[in-house]
């Protein structure tokens, strides 16, 4: 483990991965006119209509985690760029329908095969992207995801240790007698 993140919290781990990943993404996507969010509509979409389905914009914001009103933001977005085609729905005049044109199929099938070379930057360090300890940290990643969180069910009462403040570099928190007069 590198040293300096010797100590840190899971959550400032999974935290500082997540904007190495996007960061890495926005760059490598950049060149295509997309930005990391804009590749994850896309990606998706493609994915979703390779599988024969043509999603609204509500079912691709739960299946990107994105909220429904950034990814009617992005799809307009895209739209204007000649990327997506949105439509009304025949079953719910009320839904959009987002469909890739065949523009957007084509930088799409090119981000994703950039994206895959970044990806298999990232797992070299683990073996690389067939390798067991991928498959186990994919395994570990859904697990994760699959984990519900009701941040109304906070279980640490404050005053404990964990609500001090985190030493930012490091994830580490703060030492409790270090921050009384």
């Amino acid at each position: 483990m590198s040293t300096a993140y010797e100590g840190a919290t899971p959550g400032f781990l999974v935290w500082r991965l997540s904007m190495k990943w996007r960061v890495a993404v926005d760059r490598a996507v950049a060149p295509l006119g997309l930005t990391h969010a804009q590749y994850s509509l896309v990606a998706s979409l493609h994915g979703m209509q390779r599988a024969g389905e043509r999603p609204s914009q509500r079912r691709l914001a739960d299946h990107t985690g994105l909220e429904p009103l950034y990814v009617s933001k992005l799809a307009r977005a895209l739209e204007s760029g000649g990327l997506v085609e949105r439509t009304r729905d025949p079953r719910d005049p009320r839904a959009v329908q987002l469909a890739l044109t065949e523009r957007g199929h084509e930088v799409t099938r090119q981000a994703i095969e950039v994206v895959q070379g970044l990806l298999r930057q990232l797992l070299e360090p683990l073996g690389g992207l067939d390798s067991p300890r991928a498959r186990d940290f994919t395994r570990d990643l859904v697990t994760l995801l699959d984990a519900p969180l009701d941040p109304s069910r906070g279980e640490t009462p404050l005053g404990s240790s964990l609500d001090a403040p985190l030493d930012a570099p490091t994830g580490h928190h703060a030492n409790r007698q270090e921050q009384q007069p």
